[in-house]
């Protein structure tokens, strides 16, 4: 079934080349046996090799610099500026770096709703006080109008 399908779709020969360039037998199963199951398409190989533990090439350590201590005291892995080690892995000081960048960002939401708040706040004392920028503008405008009013006279 699935070789009559493969001829007449036009899938056959890019499978056959495929399979010259992988040198692997794709066509023998998907040929006519319909009841294997195989997953050709899978992102994953079917006999790849789990990795070993030490494969990893693994940096014994980083020297932190000032701020980076700063940054693990404030990203809350050390109480104290002593308890830091000479040496720290890259890891602990990026986890540190992203705590620090949360609690910033918490920081500026906190700070972003005080700000919004105090101008609703000052925004209604001005209502109660009757200024508005209509008011404002119109006051400004007459000013200017005045002013250019006065040069005039002095000009002539």
């Amino acid at each position: 079934m699935w070789g009559a399908v493969l001829r007449r779709s036009g899938l056959r020969a890019l499978v056959e080349k495929s399979t010259v360039l992988q040198q692997k037998p794709l066509l023998k199963t998907l040929g006519s046996d319909h009841t294997v199951n195989r997953r050709w398409l899978c992102a994953n190989p079917e006999n790849a090799k789990p990795k070993e533990s030490g494969a990893r090439l693994k940096v014994p350590g980083h020297r932190p610099s000032n701020m980076e201590r700063k940054i693990l005291l404030w990203g809350g892995r050390f109480k104290k500026d002593e308890d830091i080690p000479e040496f720290v892995s890259y890891e602990m000081v990026d986890m540190a770096k992203n705590k620090v960048r949360v609690k910033m960002s918490y920081l500026m939401i906190a700070l972003t709703i005080m700000g919004c708040i105090g101008m609703v706040v000052s925004g209604k004392r001005a209502a109660h006080r009757h200024e508005s920028l209509a008011n404002m503008n119109l006051e400004k405008k007459a000013r200017l109008k005045d002013d250019a009013s006065k040069e005039l006279v002095k000009q002539e």
